[in-house]
């Protein structure tokens, strides 16, 4: 019965016509505080939902301020993971709430954070084995984040480190797991033959230029990924429905980046 559960459930985190994604990640507030484009949580959501976008990452208190009562439908996944800017230690990620919390909340699916290379790597794998028995035994889609962060990584957007990450969150049982982009189709297409889920792509920090955002995404997909799950380059936009909206034409439709920037002229 889980196996139909996870199935179901997936459809609504993934486009079932073209099995790709775009997930906005707006769990900022627990690392960074309430930062400009997430202080109004249900505009926020209207804006991407408006856009295209297939799913949502929050974190369980802000679920019912998201809540809109009209527009498109989106999937909403609740991050489990959480550190605080604050902390002298922001890269080690601790368990704030449980898959089950997430269900009785309605999630469709979960997320969970591991930053590899750093002093509290096995703490955060431990805590990523556990979630992941249990998203199993819920039937509950499991997205994995996983960035190389910490004192023994050099280049955390080295290909050989995010190829790693990825395979990390393959071999523990995520259903998608969300890296960092390398830089070019070329060097991505690496990271994604390396892993038998699918992979979609950080979005990073805020950029300055739509084109670069987009030529992003389209590298990716060129290389065989799944999609993205881009936050602050979305939510931050000047037209976060607009910007989601020509992500989609990328991701859904296939377009060119050329194509997608109609949608912001």
């Amino acid at each position: 019965m889980s196996i139909i559960g996870k199935r179901i459930r997936m459809e609504r985190i993934m486009n079932r016509a073209t099995c790709k994604t775009i997930i906005v990640p707006m769990d900022h507030g627990i690392s960074m505080g309430p930062i400009p484009g997430l202080r109004d949580m249900k505009s926020a959501v209207q804006a991407v939902a408006d856009g295209g976008a297939n799913a949502i990452v929050e974190h369980k208190g802000l679920v019912d301020a998201g809540l809109r009562g009209e527009g498109p439908d989106i999937g909403l996944i609740i991050h489990l993971s959480g550190s605080t800017c604050l902390s002298p230690t922001p890269n080690a990620k601790t368990i704030v709430c449980s898959v089950e919390e997430a269900l009785k909340l309605g999630a469709d699916a979960v997320s969970i954070q591991v930053n590899l290379g750093n002093g509290d790597e096995k703490e955060m794998l431990n805590d990523f084995g556990r979630i992941s028995y249990d998203a199993r035994n819920w039937g509950m889609p499991l997205l994995a984040m996983i960035y190389p962060r910490g004192e023994k990584i050099k280049d955390e957007y080295d290909v050989d480190v995010i190829s790693h990450a990825a395979r990390v969150g393959d071999e523990m049982g995520a259903d998608i797991v969300k890296v960092s982009y390398t830089g070019s189709e070329e060097s991505f297409r690496k990271v994604v033959q390396g892993c038998s889920i699918p992979v979609v792509i950080a979005g990073g920090a805020k950029m300055d230029s739509d084109t670069d955002i987009l030529e992003m995404v389209k590298g990716a997909m060129d290389a065989g990924g799944a999609g993205a799950s881009i936050g602050r380059n979305i939510f931050q936009h000047k037209d976060p429905k607009a910007i989601t909206r020509a992500i989609y034409a990328i991701i859904h439709e296939g377009k060119d980046v050329g194509e997608a920037m109609k949608y912001l002229n």
